[in-house]
């Protein structure tokens, strides 16, 4: 009795009547979303809430019902109503219009920063790595000597010498910040750099600049991406700071942290509102971005991906 042998086509695959259904596979995005949903829901969760500050930033101008300066002078120290849903402030100005500008300013900074943080990171850590040598050591010897000193004594001397204003801002932190983040890009090029398609590209004389672009910065982008994520709520943490001192975006702008400062703390026992939404607000941004971070760095790392099952 002969045995039926099924016909195989000439490119490999079995012939349709062979029972063979062409795979389809999900993009990346959308496979990214399906594994936040199914394996971080409070990751999820808190890519949502970001996406809905963005929005909220974005059309600040369409959602706020009063300017972020109007003053109604009768209606200072206000508590919540139906005219003013956060109340108002001692000048008479909405708490919620001005918390919706303050989202504009926050994740304006947030990501701006951590844009120049991620693209610093990259050009100190993966050069430093790549090359080695004596370059390597003097380069991190200088990081050495700035992570020496305190973040924030680092912040207000900066600012102190450019001035406030919304882009100083942008630019000190960003800088700043990424000259901290370069160690952890640094260190990954150094696992990556002694592999064999790098050699590969040296042997057929690829440049280094080719190098870095087309071969090590895609095998980091992973790292790359948590990197931004996590740099988002440090940065609005940290203008929030400097304007909740006197070094940040200055008045009348609505930034979170200087609503809390001044006229937050001196009316706080009088009109808690004024404090309570600004700090509400931030509390939720930044807990909302780290819970995405952390959820993008246990689906990215493939150190941490065999803990989702």
């Amino acid at each position: 009795m002969r045995e039926a042998l099924a016909v195989t086509p000439a490119g490999g695959r079995p012939a349709a009547g062979a029972g063979w259904q062409p795979t389809r596979q999900r993009a990346p995005l959308v496979d990214l979303l399906v594994k936040l949903v199914r394996y971080k829901p409070l990751g999820f969760a808190g890519g949502v809430v970001v996406v809905l500050l963005l929005l909220v930033g974005l059309f600040a101008a369409v959602l706020a019902p009063y300017g972020y300066n109007d003053t109604v002078l009768s209606a200072r120290l206000s508590p919540p109503s139906p005219a003013h849903l956060m109340g108002t402030d001692n000048t008479g100005r909405d708490v919620f219009s001005r918390v919706i500008y303050g989202a504009q300013i926050s994740m304006t900074v947030g990501l701006a920063g951590a844009a120049l943080h991620v693209l610093i990171a990259f050009v100190i850590g993966a050069t430093t790595a790549f090359y080695g040598g004596k370059l390597d050591t003097l380069v991190q010897r200088v990081v050495d000597g700035i992570q020496a000193f305190p973040s924030l004594i680092l912040y207000l001397t900066v600012m102190s010498v450019v001035g406030q204003g919304l882009l100083p801002v942008v630019l000190v932190l960003g800088l700043s910040s990424g000259v901290f983040g370069s160690r952890t890009i640094r260190s990954a090029v150094l696992g990556i750099k002694g592999n064999t398609y790098i050699e590969a590209a040296a042997a057929v004389g690829s440049p280094a600049g080719r190098t870095l672009v087309k071969h090590i910065l895609p095998n980091v982008m992973p790292i790359l991406i948590i990197e931004f994520t996590l740099a988002v709520g440090r940065m609005i943490l940290a203008e929030a700071m400097l304007s909740f001192l006197g070094f940040g975006v200055p008045p009348p702008f609505p930034s979170w942290g200087a609503m809390l400062s001044n006229s937050g703390q001196r009316y706080m026992l009088q009109a808690p509102w004024m404090a309570l939404w600004p700090g509400l607000a931030l509390a939720l941004a930044c807990f909302s971005i780290n819970m995405l971070g952390d959820a993008l760095r246990d689906i990215l790392d493939p150190r941490l991906r065999s803990t989702m099952v």
